[in-house]
């Protein structure tokens, strides 16, 4: 089978496609047949060493699949082979066919097309995972980062879903505002402007917001706690724009009764195991009706890796990059 890995840290062009043996799935694992398989940004930084957390060699990447059962390991009942499922964090898993443990296994139903269920193997969890955190409840303002992105699209939709009065999304480039605006946002800012922070309290009128979902970190995080109501929650979940050094919080800035909590999404998932069984079902329902749109922005070969890692380090992505074995 093939599978993409690196053997040295740098550009996309370190990815390179090579036959591999068919793995066997352990204890409590099902060997899936690839269909396809969404490309996150964490990846991409791992790839480059510039996370902020090792990056061992060689590396062969992570990724949310979508597949179908063809063999359990040991001690696994279910689900059964041929059954259609969706996984995340799935090591090795640029290839056509992964090992996934049974327990992040997400059955699929056959109506809904596999690059879109891509996103109910961990983007749309997550979305709704820092939505739970953040307590947001109808009528709060959210502020949502990324929202052009695989997840940050999603998170503008389900704030709506939950009743959010007012859902301001940032972007990293002004032609990326009409589609924020058209998945959930009722406003579109330019993050890398310098004056973004007042465009905001110009939205709402000084008021500030109730919640910042933060994915970016960078030279937004200081403004986003600026920008908190009291008792305003900045959720932060990832550091897109801080390389391998992460954001610094003075006790200081949260005297005006305003808190920051970090999550993950496997914190999350142990914390609230029954909420997030719950959380799967309805984003299930949600995409499969339509409620819920997953934008993808585009489908590439296995074999395109590294043009699949061009485009998300080019911040141009509306949306999910997959690929397709």
């Amino acid at each position: 089978m093939r599978l993409v890995s690196y053997h040295q840290h740098g550009g996309p062009d370190v990815l390179r496609v090579g036959e591999a043996p068919l793995p066997e799935p352990g204890p409590g694992q099902l060997l899936v047949r690839t269909e396809a398989i969404g490309v996150n940004f964490i990846e991409t930084q791992l790839r480059a060493d510039a996370a902020p957390f090792p990056s061992p060699l060689p590396g062969r990447p992570a990724g949310d699949v979508v597949g179908r059962v063809e063999a359990l390991g040991p001690g696994v009942d279910g689900p059964a082979v041929g059954t259609r499922i969706a996984a995340y964090g799935v090591p090795a898993a640029y290839a056509d066919h992964v090992t996934v443990d049974a327990t992040r296994a997400l059955e699929v139903p056959d109506g809904i097309d596999p690059a879109t269920a891509t996103a109910l193997a961990s983007t749309a969890q997550v979305a709704w995972s820092v939505l739970d955190v953040g307590r947001v409840a109808p009528g709060d303002t959210v502020l949502v980062h990324a929202a052009a992105g695989a997840i940050g699209h999603l998170v503008t939709q389900l704030a709506r879903l939950r009743g959010a009065g007012l859902v301001i999304g940032t972007v990293g480039s002004p032609d990326k505002a009409d589609f924020v605006l058209a998945h959930g946002a009722h406003h579109a800012v330019d993050y890398r402007r310098p004056d973004w922070g007042d465009r905001v309290r110009e939205i709402t009128e000084g008021r500030g917001v109730d919640v910042v979902l933060d994915s970016v970190e960078g030279a937004v995080f200081q403004e986003g706690i600026r920008l908190l109501k009291p008792l305003g929650r900045l959720v932060y979940y990832g550091f897109a724009d801080a390389g391998a050094k992460v954001a610094q919080v003075s006790m200081l800035d949260l005297l005006g009764l305003k808190s920051v909590v970090g999550t993950s999404f496997d914190a999350w998932n142990a914390a609230a195991p029954d909420r997030a069984a719950e959380a799967r079902r309805e984003l299930t329902r949600l995409v499969g009706t339509g409620e819920l749109k997953v934008a993808v922005h585009t489908r590439l070969p296995l074999d395109r890796a590294a043009e699949a890692h061009r485009v998300i380090e080019a911040r141009t992505q509306l949306g999910r990059v997959v690929l397709i074995p």
